[in-house]
């Protein structure tokens, strides 16, 4: 398989797997999904929100695009639902992303600002790379919060996604 085949298959991997978690977590009892933890966003709503901004932040990267961010999040975070509305645009915007571009293009280096000032220098593919990795890590956080509820997280492994979608 060619990196854009790969890059096809992390976009669609995803979109399934905050599908299933988004799903998961608004089927939670009320407030259990504003309820505050013990970790670095203090719920779950806020660390999902977290991964939209940096999907988003990476998007104007790729696009080479300002953003509107000063901070790898908002201060406030929006209603579940709202937010679940952004990230499938969002995840939409990936997937066909990815079914646009070329393997040269993916190969380009796209320099760019980090949030905290620092400069940035990242070829698209491996961009595509870090939104999805850092998706799947804050997704495992999330299912973490989900067995403090006490519920059972989706199997949201791209293995999972490889034998029941592909």
């Amino acid at each position: 398989m060619g990196l854009v085949e790969t890059v096809k298959r992390l976009a669609g991997y995803k979109a399934w797997a905050n599908e299933i978690t988004f799903s998961t977590v608004t089927s939670l009892s009320e407030g259990e999904a504003t309820k505050e933890r013990k970790t670095r966003y203090k719920n779950m709503i806020y660390t999902l929100n977290h991964v939209y901004v940096i999907d988003c932040i990476f998007k104007a990267h790729l696009e080479n695009q300002p953003h509107p961010y000063t901070a790898r999040n908002t201060e406030n975070y929006p209603p579940l639902e709202e937010l679940w509305k952004a990230v499938k645009i969002i995840d939409q915007w990936y997937i066909d992303y990815a079914h646009s571009i070329s393997e040269k293009e993916l190969l380009e280096i796209v320099n760019f600002q980090f949030v905290d000032g620092g400069e940035g220098a990242m070829s698209r593919s491996d961009m595509i790379l870090h939104v999805v990795n850092h998706g799947t890590y804050h997704r495992g956080l999330v299912s973490d919060m989900m067995y403090q509820v006490p519920a059972v997280p989706p199997a949201n492994d791209l293995t999972v996604y490889l034998r029941d979608v592909i």
